[in-house]
């Protein structure tokens, strides 16, 4: 008799680094030449920036719908960051990697950390990589943050410290991309996640 096939296993792919460096673009761009993705959309209590659509970019909700959603166990994980809150939906990951899906998740370190504790206690049943989008230089990072024009100098010298501070992290991940032309990272990124989907089917 023919072999089975073997059950695909899903792929979480984690894309983190610090405030400013382009996680939004690059990711944007990974899903116009890798078809076939899905991606999970974060909730936050914060305002949406100009061009940031509900339920497209993010869930915009209200912190008395957000502490609810936390004490029902609905998110993955959740944080506070720069005086706002964001979390990252349980069912739909779980339901998507249930089905051999990769789902690809754009969040902070302190988000990121979470999940990784997460993994490591079996707690989500999927392979999981973790990848850390890094600038070519901090004076470059600055400059990014600076082009926020939504944002008052005070809030982009704290996002520029804070940054600074975040890259401290960057060896707990499993792979390191430099953010140097949106082009580039994205298509390592599409390398890295092939490269663990093959992985997947080995184990």
């Amino acid at each position: 008799m023919p072999k089975k096939a073997k059950r695909k296993r899903g792929l979480l792919v984690v894309i983190s680094g610090p405030s400013g460096v382009g996680k939004s673009t690059v990711v944007r761009r990974l899903f116009k030449i890798y078809p076939g993705l899905e991606m999970s959309i974060s909730s936050t209590t914060r305002t949406p920036r100009p061009g940031e659509e509900h339920g497209h970019h993010y869930f915009f909700i209200t912190q008395e719908e957000f502490d609810l959603r936390v004490k029902q166990g609905q998110f993955l994980e959740w944080a506070k960051v720069h005086g706002s809150y964001y979390g990252t939906p349980r069912k739909f990951i779980e339901e998507e990697l249930g089905k051999g899906e990769v789902v690809v998740l754009e969040v902070d370190v302190q988000g990121a950390a979470s999940i990784k504790r997460f993994v490591e206690e079996g707690k989500l049943k999927a392979s999981a990589v973790f990848i850390f989008l890094i600038p070519p230089s901090v004076d470059i990072l600055a400059f990014r943050l600076k082009k926020r024009k939504t944002e008052d100098e005070d809030v982009v010298n704290y996002r520029l410290r804070a940054a600074i501070a975040e890259l401290q992290v960057m060896e707990k991940y499993d792979y390191i991309v430099v953010n140097d032309k949106v082009e580039s990272a994205s298509e390592k990124i599409k390398a890295i996640i092939n490269v663990e989907k093959e992985r997947t089917l080995l184990n």
